[in-house]
């Protein structure tokens, strides 16, 4: 296989998510062997959303994520950098209540700071142009005492690594080209989930945001990992 282009220029990933807007859940919930449906499930609880708090999803989708939030009675926004996403989003949530759709950039949120209760971001992270600056743009609109939930891929435990990336490169392609709209843009995401950092690593990143009471979760044996943090009140970090 053609090793893909990392180097995420915005434009050119968000076209990518555009193209493969209409058939992604369907492909994920292949691709995943029904573990995505699992992973929201955790990730939902990991947030722990209570009635009337403000959520910011980014990197929604079309927004399985965000209604699963929603379904707590908060009030979600569903941030996406990819148009088509958020289209389809709302064409698919349009009876769930309590979510605001937006197109955003990761790297330069459109929203005041303080603004939310908890912040989450999903199998997005790895996409964005410079992640640091996406996560300090989380911390700034997270309002103090809130929480951050980051669900990514991540690397496995030793003895299921190595089989894990052969069948990352070798099997799950042909999968993509059988159930995808555009097969070439799962060469991108299976590139960048081998290429993703740790979970050490990305813990570490939170902690140098500023987030505390820091620590990660793994699901499906490393395959992916959920990471937790909250923004310190006044005179507490």
């Amino acid at each position: 296989m053609t090793k893909a282009d990392l180097t995420k220029r915005p434009e050119q990933v968000s076209a990518m998510f555009d193209q493969v807007a209409a058939g992604y859940d369907r492909s994920n919930n292949v691709l995943s062997v029904g573990n995505a449906a699992l992973w929201r499930v955790a990730t939902t609880r990991a947030v722990n959303p209570r009635p009337g708090e403000r959520i910011l999803d980014l990197a929604a989708g079309t927004g399985t994520s965000s209604a699963s939030l929603a379904a707590s009675g908060a009030h979600v926004t569903a941030a996406d950098f990819s148009p088509g996403m958020i289209e389809v989003g709302k064409r698919r949530q349009a009876r769930v209540p309590n979510i605001d759709f937006v197109v955003a950039d990761g790297m330069d949120l459109p929203f005041e700071d303080d603004s939310f209760d908890a912040v989450t971001i999903s199998f997005g992270l790895r996409n964005i142009v410079d992640p640091k600056v996406a996560l300090a743009e989380l911390y700034r609109v997270t309002a103090p005492g809130g929480r951050i939930v980051v669900c990514e891929f991540s690397r496995p435990v030793k003895p299921l690594r190595g089989a894990y990336y052969w069948y990352l490169r070798n099997v799950m392609p042909a999968v993509a080209k059988a159930v995808s709209s555009n097969d070439a843009a799962y060469d991108y995401l299976f590139e960048s989930i081998a290429n993703w950092p740790d979970q050490k690593t990305l813990a570490g990143w939170l902690r140098e945001t500023g987030f505390v009471d820091v620590g990660h979760r793994d699901l499906s044996a490393g395959i992916v990992a959920l990471h937790r943090g909250t923004k310190p009140l006044p005179g507490n970090k």
